[in-house]
């Protein structure tokens, strides 16, 4: 226990009774020192020797020999009463972020992406090849710090940036053609180091390739349609706000985990909190952002929004339970890295691609 939950300390000028002189009993000693201090300013005289002010135990002693009459201590000190536990004050719950710094962040980022989104979509295409560079750089760095794998940095950054541009370009065959060059380079690029441990950095490399700029390349293949930047901004509303009605009704009624070896921070009442903000928000911008979209076609895209956004996150979560870590970076204050913004919308990105093209066509 924290000795300041017994009240203040005794004065600066207190010596505690430590002289053991003849017929001294070192019990009785302990129990002389327990029972000094404010606490029991108000006991009787007689029940011990008060040290406020009192220049030493043994002045005491000899001014008062009645009070020690086998010349020590008080042989049977008065045990110390239990002192009350101070009541701890409730805890309130914490989202476990700072939360005035992530909307910040995040409104800062959904400005910027808007903004390049219906100005020129050249643009927002260098926005996704950017963020794609700072992923694949976020998740080598972690997976040499915490894992010794080195998985090319160089012609992953490069081929994911071409991946991108050539989704954004050619459509699918382009992506495709442009993951595969970026394979190659990968396992070419690895051959001038040492043979040791190759397959397992290459491995990692095509996995970071297929995982980064690969899956984000559907984003630019959804923006080449003819409302593609109303196609773009409903998959970003339906993340967003399946992420957030996660957040929300899982932090008010959470009460049952839903992955705990994976993340044991989301419930299953984050699930159908996410679900139903989703299909409400896939509803309303069906019917009214997408060209010859209905509000059903939202509620299904709302529900596959949902599902793949929650896989997304927690196939991160492994990842970052793998390495041991909390966050893939720091760049975003209140959120970490960006592959920690990115971990949702990526598996979701060929999820809405292919609806909205079954749903209403891709051009």
């Amino acid at each position: 226990m924290n000795d300041s939950s017994w009240g203040p300390p005794p004065p600066s000028g207190y010596v505690g009774p430590t002289d053991h002189g003849p017929g001294h009993d070192q019990d009785g000693d302990r129990g002389a020192a327990r029972l000094s201090g404010p606490l029991f300013r108000d006991e009787p005289f007689h029940s011990e020797p008060s040290y406020q002010g009192a220049p030493h135990h043994d002045t005491f002693r000899t001014q008062n020999p009645s009070a020690y009459p086998h010349g020590g201590a008080p042989q049977n000190p008065e045990p110390m009463p239990d002192a009350p536990q101070p009541v701890p004050a409730p805890q309130k719950k914490s989202a476990g972020r700072d939360l005035g710094a992530a909307i910040g962040v995040g409104v800062g980022l959904g400005a910027v992406i808007v903004a390049s989104l219906f100005i020129v979509k050249a643009v927002f295409v260098g926005v996704i090849a950017v963020a794609v560079v700072v992923g694949l750089w976020e998740l080598t760095s972690r997976l040499q710090e915490r894992k010794e794998i080195k998985a090319p940095l160089v012609p992953l950054a490069v081929g994911g940036a071409a991946m991108v541009v050539a989704g954004y370009v050619r459509g699918a065959e382009g992506a495709w053609i442009a993951m595969a060059l970026t394979a190659l380079a990968v396992l070419v690029w690895r051959m001038t180091e040492p043979p040791e441990n190759y397959l397992r950095d290459v491995t990692a490399g095509v996995f970071a390739a297929f995982y980064v700029p690969f899956l984000a390349t559907f984003v630019a293949m959804m923006l080449d349609a003819h409302d593609g930047s109303w196609r773009v901004l409903t998959f970003l509303i339906l993340t967003v706000v399946s992420d957030t009605g996660a957040y929300a009704v899982g932090w008010r009624f959470g009460r049952h985990k839903l992955a705990p070896r994976i993340s044991p921070g989301k419930t299953r009442e984050g699930l159908l909190g996410a679900i139903a903000f989703a299909m409400v928000a896939g509803a309303l911008c069906m019917q009214f952002l997408i060209d010859d979209g209905t509000w059903w076609q939202g509620l299904l895209l709302g529900l596959a929004v949902a599902v793949s956004a929650t896989l997304g996150d927690l196939g991160e979560s492994m990842i970052k339970r793998d390495l041991g870590i909390k966050d893939m970076g720091t760049l975003l204050p209140g959120h970490g890295g960006i592959m920690d913004r990115l971990d949702s919308l990526l598996p979701t990105a060929p999820v809405v691609w292919l609806l909205l093209v079954i749903f209403v066509g891709s051009v």
